[in-house]
């Protein structure tokens, strides 16, 4: 086997390890970050400060009782929670962890599928989420399932659009597709002298538009309206339990990490970090760039549980004003303010 296979497998079992440990580890975090926010304990019971209880409930789901319908759609039903995982374990192929390094006299890429539309396949391909909620909803035979899904499909659609122009905003300077030339624009001197040339200094409205649209596309609080409790029972996935209904739990963290990691890398210099040295032993580097990438990843995802415990969830006239009236006609301005600056010479 040549060393490009054995990177390339290296490459797709790293990420793959990391995303399949996301959801336990922030189930974890959530509890904790929880109980922190609101004066109380959290899981502490099951192992030291509770770090066990991920494991726990992951047991709980393997061996819990698989109910399915009567009257359900089976292959949609079946379907459904399938696809809620595949947009996050196919998105994280174009995004770069790292410099060129040299193994075995080869150049090794650190990005598992080197194209030249990366921003854009990344984005087709986390499309693909609303119709693993679509299908959930539709197949289940339940009103409220049905309800969560066609609010899914409304919330997902508004905000692609504002994410979707905030990421092209943050592609303009850089005068590319390839998220690893992304960084590398990141990497050229500084902005006012001091700061770190990343794109959130000068597109801070952009960055923020994308913040926000990301909280929507993965259904997260203030967001969470296709499965809010209150009112739909448990939305889409109410009809679903056992590892059906953990599917859908990982797909969200999942998806929770991959756009985390999109923002660092349009937004915050990806795997770069002014300072550190990117030479040495391919090993090294590599650990290094991942390294970087991963506590950017963990800082993302500490905002989305604060978010979660601190602000109210909105109504679904709200959710949609704001993404229609607020973050859609700001996405463009702002896209038309880079454009413009970039032509300038500014950016």
């Amino acid at each position: 086997m040549s060393i490009a296979a054995i990177a390339t497998l290296a490459k797709i079992g790293l990420w793959f390890a990391v995303l399949m440990n996301v959801a336990p580890i922030m189930v974890w975090v959530e509890r904790r970050g929880s109980a922190m926010i609101q004066d109380r304990l959290g899981p502490n019971r099951v192992g030291p400060f509770g770090l066990f209880q991920s494991l726990a409930d992951a047991v709980k789901f393997l061996f819990k009782e698989d109910l399915t319908p009567s009257e359900v759609d089976k292959p949609l039903y079946y379907l459904a929670p399938a696809l809620a995982i595949v947009p996050a374990l196919t998105t994280y192929a174009v995004l770069p962890f790292g410099p060129e390094v040299q193994v075995g006299g080869e150049t090794v890429k650190l990005l598992v599928a080197d194209v030249d539309t990366g921003a854009l396949l990344f984005l087709a391909l986390a499309s693909l989420g609303v119709y693993s909620l679509v299908l959930a909803g539709y197949s289940s035979n339940n009103k409220y399932s049905l309800l969560g899904s066609v609010r899914a499909t409304a919330q997902m659609i508004s905000y692609e659009l504002a994410l979707t122009l905030s990421v092209v905003a943050a592609l303009i300077p850089a005068g590319t597709l390839r998220l690893d030339d992304v960084v590398a624009y990141q990497q050229q001197g500084t902005w006012l002298g001091f700061l770190p040339h990343w794109n959130v200094f000068p597109q801070c409205i952009g960055f923020l538009i994308f913040l926000i649209a990301s909280f929507a596309e993965t259904n997260r609080l203030p967001f969470d309206l296709p499965e809010a409790e209150s009112e739909l029972v448990a939305g889409y996935h109410t009809e679903y339990s056992s590892m059906k209904f953990a599917l859908f739990f990982m797909g969200e963290y999942m998806s929770m990490a991959t756009l985390s990691a999109l923002g660092a890398t349009l937004f915050f210099g990806g795997w770069h970090f002014p300072g550190i040295d990117y030479t040495g032993h391919w090993a090294i580097v590599a650990a290094k760039g991942f390294t970087v990438l991963l506590a950017k990843i963990t800082a993302f995802m500490l905002l989305f549980v604060w978010v979660r415990w601190t602000f109210p969830r909105f109504r679904f006239d709200q959710l949609l004003k704001l993404g229609w009236k607020v973050l859609l006609p700001l996405a463009i301005a702002n896209l038309i303010a880079v454009a413009a600056l970039t032509i300038g010479g500014v950016l």
